[in-house]
């Protein structure tokens, strides 16, 4: 005989031959050759055997919650109302006592998370394992693909699945503002004149679906569709005529590369030429002529000056003819800018010193 002390909150079951006998609540008790052992109900049950031998006793299947989970589930275990941690396939038995369990099911076999479960609790490093996460930011559309089907278009934020076979793809499209770099394009011109152009195009994608789901690479095809409209152009003019044209050349390229940006489903919202740059040879030869007619404009300038200095000392000296007091002071004039370039001038004999000085610069008529 032995004596078996049965405390509150504990449990104890008697075990005869290695077979299950019966449950002892909280008591005293004498026992003849069984074996007792004594569980804590504030801990989770671990059966010593076979639970569904032990459940055939009503009492004590009455005193445990049973937890199935299959394999295509998980639960996720509270305690007191605490998420404590996730119960995997097989089957868990917790003791009814003072301490409150919840338990939630998920089913894995469904993307969609159906259950009521707080987005805290779903980004849980023990529960994250069994999630799958994408975030789709402001500035994005973003279309949501299982199994290769498209599924619709996701709002911006954090979207979350259950991890399992079903395989899901979220393609993402950048709404903002966009510049594309269409540089070092070698083109010849009508009369085979060899070009270097760098260009640049500002764009937006304006339908994702068209953009993800109808092309492969939409930015790569805009660049293409840029660079052969931007080639057809400037291959249809000689190289003069393109000089005169090249502030045209981004709005009339911008206007033929509208249909085929549309079928992207992009808006090509800019365009601008950088540079155009020549052939070291065509270079030498444009910096010639612009020598040239440089050289020109200042020949020309020059004339005109000769000419219109000629026209004033004439007009000058028809004024002096006509004017005796003008001619006159048109002397003194320049025999004071004479006297100044003079240190010293000796007079002698009678007469009016304007006249000596007159006739010293002046000769007679």
């Amino acid at each position: 005989m032995k004596r078996v002390n049965v405390n509150a909150h504990q449990v104890a079951l008697v075990f005869k031959r290695g077979a299950y006998q019966k449950m002892l609540g909280e008591g005293a008790y004498w026992l003849w050759r069984q074996n007792v052992i004594i569980y804590d109900k504030t801990q989770p049950f671990q059966p010593p055997a076979e639970l569904n031998q032990l459940l055939q006793d009503t009492e004590l299947a009455n005193a445990l919650e049973v937890i199935e989970v299959a394999d295509h589930e998980i639960v996720l275990q509270f305690q007191n109302g605490l998420f404590q941690k996730v119960l995997t396939a097989g089957r868990y038995a917790f003791w009814k006592s003072a301490i409150r369990y919840d338990f939630v099911k998920a089913d894995l076999s469904k993307i969609k998370i159906a259950e009521n479960i707080p987005r805290s609790l779903l980004e849980h490093k023990l529960v994250a394992h069994y999630v799958r996460t994408y975030k789709v930011e402001s500035y994005e559309k973003a279309l949501l693909f299982v199994d290769g089907k498209p599924q619709g278009e996701l709002e911006p934020g954090t979207h979350y699945w259950w991890k399992n076979a079903i395989s899901i793809h979220v393609a993402k499209a950048d709404i903002r503002q966009q510049q594309l770099e269409i540089n070092g394009q070698e083109i010849l011109t009508k009369d085979k004149a060899n070009l270097r152009i760098n260009a640049w195009a500002q764009y937006r994608v304006i339908n994702a679906a068209t953009a993800l789901l109808d092309n492969a690479g939409y930015d790569r095809q805009l660049y293409v569709a840029i660079q052969q409209r931007l080639r057809e152009y400037v291959a249809g003019f000689a190289f003069d005529e393109l000089l005169e044209k090249k502030e045209s050349i981004a709005t009339i390229v911008l206007q033929q590369v509208a249909a085929a940006a549309a079928t992207l489903g992009v808006e090509v919202t800019g365009l601008g030429i950088r540079d155009i740059i020549l052939p070291g040879d065509i270079r030498e030869i444009m910096n010639q002529v612009l020598v040239a007619e440089k050289k020109a404009q200042a020949n020309s300038i020059m004339r005109r000056e000769e000419t219109a200095s000629t026209r004033s000392l004439l007009n000058t000296a028809k004024l002096m003819e006509e004017n005796t007091m003008l001619w006159k002071l048109k002397e003194m004039e320049y025999v004071e800018k004479i006297a100044e370039k003079i240190s010293n001038i000796s007079i002698s004999g009678n007469g009016v010193l304007i006249d000596q000085l007159r006739q010293l610069f002046v000769p007679d008529k």
